[in-house]
């Protein structure tokens, strides 16, 4: 059975509010297995029968918007996917990173050319930007709160996504081995 990373974009923000236990109460009512939630981000690992992400990422979504009243988009990436993303971060080898600056912007789908080609082309404020098929790296030396740049990025997405940062990213691969 594979192990699915669970991404919810958009929870406990903006009056957004899911518990992690409705969350993993959700998720086993959906017959997921092995169901663990890490910290009060909407971030969700378990085990399913079903090996198409698209199809559990919308049995999800839909079963939280019956729970809910809204519907969080789910994004989803296996732990092979996950430690690819780890594996090609472009920033690595750069010893002046730090981890919780670090945010990787996962998408739902594979970043368009046009896209990508109009991301590149944003003038950061000291942010450095970094683009991979279903994933932003993005390194914010200020924070991502205060950020102006991270605005400008999130017009010219065209498909939903949701950040993490690198510490997040790590501690879930390292959840995720576990199962």
């Amino acid at each position: 059975m594979p192990v699915f990373i669970g991404l919810l974009r958009a929870v406990n923000v903006g009056g957004r509010s899911l518990k992690m236990q409705d969350l993993r109460e959700v998720c086993t009512a959906c017959q997921l297995q092995n169901v663990q939630t890490y910290l009060q981000s909407g971030n969700v690992l378990f085990k399913a029968t079903e090996r198409k992400p698209k199809t559990v990422a919308s049995k999800l979504e839909a079963a939280l918007e019956r729970k809910l009243g809204f519907r969080p988009d789910v994004i989803l990436r296996t732990t092979e996917e996950l430690r690819s993303v780890i594996g090609k971060n472009p920033f690595a080898e750069r010893r002046d990173i730090e981890p919780n600056k670090l945010h990787v912007l996962f998408l739902a789908d594979e970043l368009g050319d046009d896209t990508r080609k109009a991301l590149l082309a944003l003038k950061p404020d000291g942010e450095e930007l970094r683009c991979g098929d279903r994933e932003l790296y993005i390194y914010f030396p200020e924070g991502m709160g205060r950020s102006k740049f991270m605005p400008r990025v999130s017009r010219l997405l065209k498909n939903s996504a949701t950040a993490r940062n690198w510490n997040t990213v790590t501690k879930l691969l390292e959840l995720a081995d576990q199962l």
